[in-house]
């Protein structure tokens, strides 16, 4: 996404499956069927019903899809959303009429509708009620059992119910790159780090 922003630019690799997603001649059409977003604030598209936003990325992809197909490919997604028993009998009317809650559990619903590898969440909770937000973190643990999901969050309690690995990235100063300071095992990581800063962080020192 980064390349529509002008002055934008990456440096490195990123490797899924060992292939660099940023090597010449990889289709970025063909990363983004691999590698679903869901966002900071819930985003359904507003001028489409709950069923057209679940397939929108499916129609998207330019795969023909019969009537009985995106039927059964709606439930199946929403069901893997743990959104179907809330809005099976109004799969017509807008998503953006849903709650908060249950519009961000519709853009997940959206997001594996096309059956990716990895399912990137961008602090998918923050803007989330309590109640709402334990509904997500449930979604995420049944999800990772078939997906690779990487979350962002500043919430470390967030990071440590959900997540198996967590990686601690900070600034080392206003202004300059941020760098991964260290990653490991969850309960290591908040347990017993192995850098300073990942302590004074999660001590509360400073953040």
């Amino acid at each position: 996404m980064h390349e529509v922003i002008p002055g934008g630019r990456v440096k490195g690799q990123v490797l899924v499956d060992g292939k660099d997603l940023y090597a010449r001649g990889v289709d970025p059409v063909d990363v983004r069927r691999q590698v679903g977003m869901v966002f900071q604030r819930p985003n359904p598209f507003p001028t489409m019903s709950i069923k057209e936003n679940v397939l929108a990325g499916v129609k998207l992809n330019s795969k023909r899809i019969s009537v009985a197909a995106g039927d059964e490919l709606a439930e199946k997604s929403l069901r893997g959303a743990n959104l179907w028993g809330e809005v099976k009998d109004r799969l017509d009317k807008p998503g953006s009429g849903l709650s908060g809650g249950q519009q961000q559990r519709l853009c997940i619903a959206r997001a594996i509708a096309v059956q990716p590898q990895v399912i990137l969440m961008d602090e998918p909770c923050s803007a989330l009620d309590p109640i709402s937000t334990l509904a997500v973190e449930d979604l995420i643990d049944e999800l990772k059992q078939e997906y690779t999901v990487v979350i962002v969050t500043h919430n470390m309690q967030q990071a440590a119910r959900v997540s198996d690995r967590t990686g601690f990235f900070n600034l080392e100063a206003t202004g300059k790159p941020g760098q991964l300071v260290e990653m490991g095992d969850t309960q290591r990581i908040f347990n017993n780090p192995a850098e300073k800063a990942t302590e004074d962080y999660i001590s509360g020192r400073f953040g």
